[in-house]
């Protein structure tokens, strides 16, 4: 039995679906079953049972997510008393995605750094939402900048709410804003099918009954304004990135309704070294945008 198994046990016991937990702990829900049953045969007992489309802990099964919990509390409870062994260093990590990126740089590390001299702030760059979370989790950075949500087992700290912009060709004529209907039938590009960023677009899309064309569909954000600088397609992005793309020699139109996502920096449910602590006082008095 490892760590990760012990979250998947507290997830499944926490969500009561298999499908609820694996989307809370950001795996497939076929990998999460599976990571039980091997708990279970490695065990020798059963922990959940099914009831009807979800899962019930069993007998056997309340006292494993107990002494899970309580195995998670004191790996937490470790980690504490290694930060608090390390309180000289004088580096603070942040994760953040390349949509936000910008606005970490622009406005939050200037005041920070205008407070905290000499204290060195890397810049951990992650491929999305789920590479934030990871570097989180694995103390790769000690806090996260991404947009909501995310699982359960992290702490986030809402900044602001930037809003969702269309990035197209310059030889593209649309009003501004862009009535959400005109995005019907248009060349968008999106991510890849069956990621959880795909998810959320599609869930938009089907709220305003739109069905766009996935002309080009990756997850390597890097490529995405090339992609429309090209001509391919448009592009639904962050504000924050309206500047990189204006001088691209792109356009840049709002959407009516307007869309807006949640940003937030995230951190695991420990006790912050002090310089994440003062970061997030910074954080909360000004924006990411």
């Amino acid at each position: 039995m490892n760590l990760q198994q012990l979250r998947y046990v507290v997830a499944t016991a926490e969500h009561r679906t298999m499908t609820d937990a694996a989307k809370s702990l950001y795996i497939a829900q076929p990998a999460l079953s599976r990571a039980i049953r091997d708990l279970e045969r490695e065990l020798g007992m059963t922990l959940f049972a099914r009831s009807g489309r979800g899962v019930v802990v069993t007998a056997q099964g309340r006292r494993v997510v107990k002494l899970a919990r309580e195995a998670l509390d004191a790996v937490r409870e470790i980690e504490e008393l290694s930060a608090h062994g390390h309180t000289s260093d004088t580096e603070l990590r942040i994760a953040s995605t390349p949509s936000l990126e910008p606005g970490l740089a622009g406005r939050l590390l200037p005041a920070y750094t205008a407070e905290h001299p000499g204290v060195r702030v890397h810049i951990v760059r992650c491929d999305g939402r789920d590479g934030v979370v990871n570097a989180v989790r694995d103390q790769r950075a000690d806090l996260g900048l991404t947009d909501l949500p995310v699982p359960a087992d992290l702490v986030s700290h809402p900044l602001e709410r930037q809003e969702i912009v269309l990035i197209s060709p310059p030889g593209v004529e649309l009003p501004d804003p862009v009535p959400m209907n005109r995005l019907n039938g248009m060349r968008l590009v999106l991510p890849v099918p069956g990621s959880a960023r795909r998810r959320e677009f599609d869930a938009l899309f089907a709220r305003y009954g739109i069905v766009p064309v996935p002309a080009v569909q990756l997850d390597e954000r890097g490529n995405w304004l090339n992609t429309v600088r090209s001509g391919a397609a448009s592009l639904l992005w962050y504000r924050g990135m309206a500047e990189q793309a204006l001088r691209a020699g792109l356009r840049v139109r709002s959407l009516d309704p307007s869309v807006r996502r949640v940003i937030a920096l995230i951190h695991a449910r420990r006790r912050l070294p002090a310089l994440a602590q003062e970061f997030l006082s910074v954080a909360e008095g000004g924006s990411a945008a």
